[in-house]
């Protein structure tokens, strides 16, 4: 059972120089990612470049991860598949090897029907009994979860949270409207995280908290809280950071905030490369300039759990 609530962190994937997986690095990054306070980890989206790793890569991720995080928050796996027997292969084997949750995308470089897509939904939801968080992203995966959408796959009890990134924070409260607390929804767009939250959101799965777990967790903890204005003198500090993360470079940029913070490197897998000219400099600047003024931060873990 997952507790769908907190800040998640769509983890990077740390490569070596040599492009193989660096798990020292890794490991490294997921342990500073629970003593920040993270709620739960999620592994083998966009951001974890799952479309270049083998199978063999996402089970050593898994199993690694499993191991390092010794039950203290769930470990959640993206399938981002091509077709439905394909998705409910990876769903089970990912409940097989103790997984604790699923997060789902739309059928893959196919644009399906609303049918199709619900009928893609459920048939992977009968096939596992782990929960199940839906990724509605229709700006940059074409396909729009609608509200009639959620109504028919409301009878699938695993079928429980929804990652919202149609980049339109009104949609968290017509999701609650309708369904009131049957279905739990993230944000998942960095630069609009305080004000989903303060909407409504239950949680935030989030892309910068790969650099920046502490100042994310205090966001969440003093939102939730109450305490607003704190929070937003944070968030003003990180939002230049933050727009780092709406980008078609966006793993590129991030694993730049890590190697500033001392969690990652810059590596990343061919086809993508490392950012270069012109547009590093920017980024390297905007990570710079954060660095120089980064926040003291509040005892943001006592004041809300």
């Amino acid at each position: 059972m997952i507790k769908w609530e907190g800040i998640m962190p769509a983890m990077t994937t740390k490569f070596t120089s040599d492009d193989t997986l660096d798990l020292v690095m890794f490991e490294k990054n997921i342990k500073l990612q629970i003593d920040a306070g993270v709620h739960g980890i999620i592994l083998g989206g966009t951001l974890g470049e799952a479309s270049t790793l083998t199978h063999e890569e996402k089970e050593i991720l898994i199993k690694e991860t499993l191991s390092t995080v010794e039950g203290k928050v769930p470990v959640i796996i993206n399938i981002a598949e091509q077709s439905t027997k394909e998705a409910i292969k990876v769903a089970q084997h990912a409940e097989a090897i103790g997984a604790d949750g699923l997060m789902i995308l739309p059928p893959m470089r196919y644009k399906a029907t609303d049918y199709e897509t619900v009928t893609y939904f459920a048939e992977i939801a009968k096939s596992t009994l782990l929960p199940i968080m839906l990724y509605n992203n229709p700006i940059d995966y074409k396909i729009m979860i609608t509200l009639d959408m959620l109504e028919e796959l409301a009878n699938h009890k695993n079928i429980q949270a929804v990652k919202e990134s149609t980049r339109d924070i009104t949609n968290i409260i017509r999701i609650k409207n309708r369904f009131g607390d049957r279905f739990k929804v993230f944000t998942g767009v960095d630069t609009l995280g305080l004000e989903s939250l303060v909407t409504g959101a239950d949680g935030w799965v989030a892309g910068l908290v790969c650099a920046y777990p502490a100042e994310t967790v205090a966001i969440y903890n003093l939102v939730k809280s109450g305490r607003i204005n704190e929070a937003l003198e944070i968030y003003k500090w990180f939002m230049p950071l933050l727009e780092l993360d709406v980008s078609p470079q966006l793993v590129q940029n991030i694993k730049l905030a890590e190697v500033a913070t001392g969690i990652g490197t810059e590596n990343v897998r061919a086809p993508r490369l490392p950012l270069q000219g012109a547009e590093r400099e920017r980024v390297l600047k905007v990570i710079e300039t954060a660095m120089a003024s980064r926040p003291t931060l509040p005892d943001y873990k006592n004041i809300y759990a």
